[in-house]
This record gives structure tokens, sequence and C-alpha cells, in this order.
């Protein structure tokens, strides 16, 4: 009994630490940006707060939903192109969080 109760307790932890690390997080959306999206200034981008801004969060869930967010980010930051197709899964999902959290009717962002 305590065999599988221990089995079963390691189980669960394991779950739940597997579950967090696959979450985007929109903080880790905001570094990538500013780590490998900084070329986007080259569009007139001053930082990741006016690439996030170019939508509403409704309009971010609709592009998302529609399954083009890079397409839509390669538009908005044409210089970023080779950047946006060497993309992520877990990328993609962050630096969706970053945009739909710091849309332009979302929060505003203390940094770029």
């Amino acid at each position: 009994m305590k065999k599988k109760l221990s089995l079963l307790v390691a189980a669960i932890l394991a779950t739940s630490v597997f579950t967090t690390s696959v979450m985007a997080d929109a903080k880790k959306g905001q570094k990538y940006y500013l780590k490998k999206l900084k070329i986007c200034k080259k569009d007139g981008l001053k930082n990741g707060a006016v690439f996030a801004t170019k939508h509403s969060r409704k309009e971010w869930a609709g592009i998302k939903d529609a399954g083009t967010l890079q397409d839509e980010w390669k538009s908005i930051c044409a210089h970023g192109v080779k950047k946006i197709n060497k993309m992520k899964e877990k990328d993609i999902n962050n630096l969706y969080d970053f945009v739909w959290k710091y849309a332009s009717d979302g929060e505003v962002p203390s940094c770029g």
C-alpha cells in the first residue's frame, strides 16, 4: 500500500511539473521579442509594446484561431521574417500570450 501511495504521489508531482512547463508565458514571449525580434525597429516598431498594440485582444485571438499568427507577425515586421519562420511552437505560444496581454486594449508593459 505504501509503495502504491508513493507511486501515486510521484505521478501527480511529475504531471504538475510537466503541465506548468507546457503553458505559454507572456514574459517569455516578451523576452523572445527582445532577443530575436529587435530587428523590427527597422520596420518602425519602437519596441514590443508597439508590436503588440497593432491589434486588440479580440483581433489577436481571431488571428490565432484562423491559424495565421506568423503571417500577421511577418506583415507587421517584414525584417523579422527569417526569425518568425524559425519559431518553435512554444515560442509562438509565448509570443502570442505577450501580444494578447499587451494588445491595444490590454495592459501596458513596463519595458520594451
